[in-house]
């Protein structure tokens, strides 16, 4: 069995001007400029969609992307449902945020490996980059 080479970016709205899909996107831009290849989108709306569990085990890495973190909006948010099916897969969690609030024990709660604040396409793009070197 070989190592897994793709990652899942499960991006939700990062604001009313960069909606799900278009932050995937971005995300993915970077992802590839970064040298992986081609990511699995996986755009949040409202709900997790059918199959996400089959996908996630198949990603060498969750991106979980979201216009912001803090302890207040997790419980119950499909962030914290992500983080938390990842962790118990043993499948590596990273997050791109508009604005991370999280102190590091929450991180840690979360598991998640690295949260980098990005702002924008081309914020996200380059959190894209980032993410393909450290995954």
């Amino acid at each position: 069995m070989s190592i897994p080479d793709t990652l899942l970016l499960a991006v939700c709205a990062l604001g009313a001007d960069m909606p799900a899909q278009r932050a995937a996107e971005a995300i993915a831009r970077g992802v590839r400029a970064g040298g992986m290849g081609e990511p699995d989108l996986c755009p949040i709306e409202d709900e997790l969609p059918a199959g996400f569990d089959v996908r996630m085990r198949r990603a060498r890495a969750v991106i979980v992307g979201a216009e912001r973190l803090d302890r207040g909006t997790l419980a119950g948010s499909a962030v914290f449902e992500i983080a938390t099916r990842a962790r118990q897969a043993g499948v590596p969690t990273y997050a791109v945020t508009g604005a991370n609030e999280l102190d590091a024990f929450d991180a840690r709660i979360l598991d998640l490996q690295v949260i980098l604040e990005a702002d924008g396409a081309r914020g996200l793009s380059a959190a894209g980059r980032k993410l393909a070197r450290l995954a």
